[in-house]
């Protein structure tokens, strides 16, 4: 005779005598299943339930993270199963198809599934959270809403599969039906709750990816592969959103939309252009609110002192260097936020404004109007600031006025395209700017990059291999590393979807323009002769700062080499 529930749990002291009593009470009243009521009140856990309930019923349990499934079983069980029975299959022998389900007393979705597919099956056991995620990276994100918008298609004869029509009424009609709709935001919630900054989709041949930008890398999202008959129809919705022409589709096109996700609201920057085999669309995520902070930047205690030094001086201009995506917009708007106070008057030039920042006049270009960063700066001026961000230094005129800004007393902060901070001053001369006006105005050169912070959940230490070693030599931070040396990785794990990294930091190269930078400035001396000198007077350079972090355990070696280059 088979164990009751409670007497196996109690066996295994997973729960006590009075918790049971307490849990047979409220099951009397609510008539609910033992198991279900002893997960409510929170005394056992699911998959400790399901172990329990696996023993009790002679039916295996599976960890579905430490399965693998077959690709043939994918395509025998339509998605639209899978998400409506909350099912998930794993094998296929002869007639037998075995799945895993999440309630072993709930038998009528069993008895659908041999009925509509016409095998016979057999359960196994696994958590719904487990189930979930695995339809998800089996079958793919919008999987079941993919399967329903196709099958309301006319079929066509033979295997060739239904084309979305391209009329423009029918694009108009397609992008506000419902599933579509469903489709286009299940991929932005899908995105959000990956924390992904970046959602790509991008047509290849016979074939519609999506991508998504998670901690600055990208990767390939699962989807079905049916997804590229609704391309089409994805984007003309995500055109409507964003207020674009969806009839226009030989130029590129920038919009923008808000979506509120649970209680968060997101701003949506998309851009389209127009590829061999249809158009790529790129969604920039962006949170409404956002709190910028210097101390949460990621510098370390001298450089944070520096940079606190230097926006506290009333003149100068502050360049912060690197490429697109290297974290310059936000710690321009952390120094802003900073130095945000009433008795500041505070506007920025920017293309285009990221965030909304109170308290702070903001303007976008657009160069369409000709409303350049060097009209708006000469405008600007007569509006009485006493700080200023220009988004970017890109010409010679952008430069001349911010320059002359800075030596009319104002507090001026701008970014420049550059790998390191020394290169902004040759990045500078290059454009036309005199070297004297460089020496007398520019306050300090700041370059940075963004690395992946190792996953708090799965940080295991390790020794650095001498040929890791090998690529620091010549960095002089907190000691001589010739010494084998611990840090720490990420083994991968769920909370940050097996990639050992969880969130990212900055690493930091700040050059302020002493007495003798200048100097070597108007000398017109070369960039690596101006770096020398300033890691002589004490410039921690992106590499060494980067050292540091992995010391630290705050980063790896690979990260930091991956972001910089070798010194």
């Amino acid at each position: 005779m088979a164990l009751r529930l409670g007497d196996i749990l109690l066996e295994r002291k997973a729960i006590t005598p009075e918790q049971l009593k307490l849990a047979i009470s409220e099951q009397q009243k609510t008539g609910e299943m033992l198991g279900q009521v002893l997960i409510k009140m929170g005394l056992v856990n699911e998959k400790e339930m399901l172990q329990v309930l696996a023993e009790q019923q002679g039916i295996p349990f599976l960890d579905l993270k430490e399965t693998k499934i077959d690709e043939g079983v994918i395509k025998k069980v339509p998605a639209k199963f899978a998400w409506h029975y909350k099912i998930m299959p794993i094998n296929i022998d002869g007639n037998v198809l075995t799945v895993a389900i999440s309630d072993p007393f709930d038998m009528w979705p069993l008895d659908d599934l041999e009925t509509n597919l016409g095998y016979r099956v057999e359960k196994v056991l696994a958590t719904s959270h487990g189930i979930l995620e695995a339809i998800k990276n089996y079958y793919g994100v919008g999987a079941d809403t993919i399967d329903k918008i196709l099958a309301d298609e006319p079929a066509k004869t033979g295997e060739e599969k239904v084309e979305v029509s391209e009329k423009v009424e029918d694009l108009e009609k397609m992008a506000e039906t419902a599933s579509v709709i469903k489709l286009v935001n299940q991929i932005l919630q899908e995105a959000i709750k990956d924390r992904a900054t970046d959602i790509h989709i991008e047509h290849f041949g016979n074939e519609l990816k999506l991508r998504y930008r998670i901690d600055g890398v990208l990767y390939d999202k699962q989807v079905s592969g049916n997804i590229r008959y609704l391309s089409p129809a994805i984007v003309s919705r995500i055109k409507v959103m964003s207020g674009l022409d969806i009839v226009e589709r030989r130029l590129p096109q920038d919009g923008r939309a808000k979506v509120k996700i649970g209680q968060d609201e997101y701003e949506l920057r998309i851009s389209t252009v127009p590829t061999l085999y249809g158009e790529n669309i790129v969604i920039r995520i962006l949170p409404t609110v956002m709190l910028f902070s210097i101390s949460g930047l990621g510098m370390a205690k001298n450089d944070l002192e520096l940079l606190e030094a230097l926006i506290k001086k009333p003149n100068g201009i502050i360049f912060v260097t690197g490429p697109t995506g290297s974290g310059k917009t936000t710690t321009l708007y952390a120094c802003l936020s900073r130095l945000n106070t009433r008795e500041r008057k505070i506007v920025t030039i920017e293309d285009p404004i990221e965030y909304e920042l109170k308290g702070v006049s903001q303007t976008q270009i657009n160069t369409k109007i000709n409303l350049t960063f060097a009209r708006m700066l000469r405008s600007m001026l007569r509006h009485d600031p006493d700080v200023m961000m220009v988004g970017e230094v890109r010409d010679f005129e952008t430069a001349e006025i911010t320059i002359q800004t800075a030596l009319t007393g104002h507090l001026v902060f701008s970014t420049l395209h550059t790998n390191d901070a020394a290169s902004g001053i040759t990045r500078l001369l290059n454009i036309g700017i005199e070297a004297y006006l460089i020496a007398s105005s520019v306050e300090a050169f700041m370059a940075q990059r963004l690395v992946r912070v190792v996953c708090d959940k799965c940080k295991e230490s390790y020794q650095i291999s001498d040929i890791v070693m090998g690529q620091f030599r010549d960095i002089k931070a907190k000691g001589a590393i010739d010494k084998k040396l611990t840090t720490y990785r990420g083994k991968g794990c769920k909370a940050c979807n097996n990639t050992g990294y969880k969130g990212r930091t900055g690493i930091y190269e700040i050059l302020p323009v002493n007495e003798e930078i200048r100097k070597l400035i108007s000398q017109k001396s070369s960039s690596d002769m101006i770096k020398e000198k300033a890691v002589e007077r004490g410039m921690r350079t992106l590499r060494q700062d980067g050292w540091n972090k992995i010391l630290e355990g705050i980063t790896t070696p690979e990260e930091v080499m991956r972001v910089t280059q070798t010194e």
